[in-house]
C-alpha cells in the first residue's frame, strides 16, 4: 500500500497554525507517520511495539 492510499489523521497535538504537524495512518503491521507539510515526502513506519514505546517515551 502506498502513502497515497492510506487514511491519514493529523495529530491532536498539532499547532494551531498547522505549521508543526504530523499525520499518522494505520498499516497492517503497525503505524506510519509523515510530515503533513510534505505528504509526498518520507514516511516512517513503526510496528505496534515500537510505536507504543515511542509514545510512552513522549509522555514521560
Amino acid at each position: 500500500m502506498t502513502a497515497r492510499e492510506l487514511t491519514w489523521s493529523k495529530s491532536t497535538r498539532s499547532s494551531a497554525s498547522g505549521s508543526n504537524c504530523v499525520e499518522v495512518a494505520e498499516v497492517v503491521a503497525g503505524l506510519a507517520v509523515r510530515d503533513s507539510k510534505d505528504p509526498a515526502g518520507p514516511v516512517l513506519r513503526f510496528d505496534r511495539a515500537a510505536w507504543s514505546a515511542f509514545v510512552t517515551g513522549l509522555r514521560r
